[in-house]
């Protein structure tokens, strides 16, 4: 126990009131003491009071198997769900208090494996030294609010260190994914891995490829998603997992040849991802962090390395780079099972981060601009932010020409949005007035002139009936002829 005036036993105090102020918790604590088990919260709840973070559930363990927990729980949960009951997990809701109650236990992956072979336990101290950090082996006793910290988790709460309870080697031997979790904390609470820690991931990163697909994307969502993810992705890079879970990343530092003619790729993208989640707290400082928005500005130049060239004069290309990437991008993402709509709307965002760049060579049409917001569609706003991160020169005057270009491009939009609903535009006639007019069936040709309208409208911006009934008839006799 630390001395009583100790910033240790002030974080304890803190946590252990933060107990006794949640309805149900001490409680049920108590259902457990009575039919004879032990009962505790454990891991994220308790460190996250000590914290002053926000807690959504809570976490508890027990010495009770899955079917003692549920008939201990049946009176009095409203709820209850058995899910992860071959984990030694139950599910139980009371009112509106949700938690996890689970078996002491330990998990351990076989060389060949890509599921925890799970093992349960009878002692609080067993499971607490198999959990993955130390800040996360921290409990508290219930209903007796018995702070149990067997391994220093408050000292490196406040040292603000990512530690392992025993050695890091055997910790990752029972989860390699705790491996990408160290990198994840890193970005949640902007915490140091302490050398070990980071030795033994950069010793044993090719165990990360018997963690299924599933968890390695749910791990890099919650690293991109923390408030400080370029320091969560340089553990990643500088482990080498990256090259096995992400290796277009580490692939972008592209080597700087002698006369310096581009920069480092991969510091731009870890820049641009920065400058993206910046514009996010601008913008709507009271929204949830854009995953969308984090994996397009990462991943915007994946393109780069398959695409450069070195040009006569000292130059270097990358023609085509945000049309590669788009594809780059849609194959890592599907190995990575993230979902279609996760996926279509990142690859559109690469594929036109460049569209912009036009603009400024020339004043664009209304028809160029109308095409920028329907290409862009729903992921018109995030468009915006996306390519304003990713200007990163160092020149000042050209950043504020792209910027004031950018502001210029923005304000277009927003006046002929006003104008014409740019966001919904249709063709002036519709297929069943297309088919009327040309005497057509359903059919191809319909979805041929269709096209053709919409082009028109994108062109010249709305017409009366009878000008778009001209349009129409012209077209269709060129396609006559």
């Amino acid at each position: 126990m630390s001395s009583p005036e100790s910033p240790s036993a002030v974080a304890e105090a803190v946590a252990i009131a933060a107990v006794g102020t949640i309805k149900g918790v001490v409680e049920l604590g108590q259902l457990f003491a009575d039919a004879g088990y032990e009962l505790a919260l454990v891991g994220g709840p308790v460190r996250d009071m000590i914290l002053g973070r926000p807690i959504s559930d809570l976490d508890f363990t027990t010495n009770a198997l899955p079917e003692q927990i549920l008939n201990v729980i049946s009176g009095w949960a409203d709820t209850t769900w058995d899910v992860g009951i071959a984990f030694g997990t139950v599910g139980a809701r009371r009112g509106n208090m949700e938690c996890e109650i689970t078996t002491y236990r330990a998990e351990d992956y076989d060389a060949d494996s890509r599921k925890p072979a799970v093992t349960f336990g009878s002692d609080l101290a067993e499971d607490l030294v198999r959990r993955d950090f130390t800040i996360n082996a921290m409990a508290i006793r219930l209903p007796q609010l018995e702070f149990v910290d067997l391994h220093g988790g408050v000292e490196d709460l406040l040292r603000q260190l990512i530690r392992t309870p025993r050695a890091a080697e055997l910790s990752f031997s029972d989860d390699p994914l705790r491996m990408m979790r160290a990198a994840r904390f890193a970005s949640q609470l902007g915490f140091n891995v302490v050398a070990d820690v980071v030795i033994a991931a950069t010793e044993m990163a090719e165990r990360i490829e018997i963690v299924s697909a599933e968890r390695v994307r749910d791990e890099l969502c919650k690293l991109l998603l923390g408030d400080f993810p370029t320091r969560g992705l340089e553990i990643l890079e500088g482990t080498k997992i990256a090259d096995i879970i992400l290796p277009e990343l580490p692939a972008l530092q592209l080597e700087i040849d002698e006369h310096h003619r581009h920069k480092d790729v991969y510091e731009h993208s870890l820049i641009v991802l920065q400058q993206a989640i910046d514009l996010e707290k601008t913008h709507e400082p009271h929204m949830e962090p854009d995953l969308i928005l984090r994996l397009a500005a990462l991943l915007h130049d994946v393109g780069k390395p398959k695409t450069r060239r070195f040009e006569t004069g000292g130059g270097v290309s990358f023609h085509h780079h945000e049309v590669v990437g788009a594809k780059i991008a849609r194959k890592r993402l599907v190995a990575l099972r993230f979902s279609t709509d996760v996926i279509d709307a990142v690859t559109k965002l690469i594929e036109l981060h460049l569209r912009f760049h036009g603009y400024g060579q020339g004043q664009w049409t209304d028809s160029a601009v109308r095409r920028y917001v329907r290409d862009a569609d729903d992921q018109l706003d995030r468009l915006h932010k996306l390519t304003r991160a990713d200007c990163t020169t160092r020149n000042q005057r050209r950043a504020m020409i792209l910027s004031a270009t950018y502001d210029d491009l923005e304000s277009r939009i927003a006046a002929l949005s006003e104008l014409e609903e740019l966001k919904s535009v249709r063709p002036d006639l519709d297929g069943n007035e297309i088919m009327e007019i040309l005497n057509l069936p359903a059919g191809p040709l319909v979805g041929k002139a269709y096209k053709h309208m919409l082009d028109v409208r994108l062109d010249e911006g709305p017409l009366s009936r009878e000008v778009a009934i001209e349009r129409l008839r012209t077209w269709w006799a060129d396609q006559n002829s």
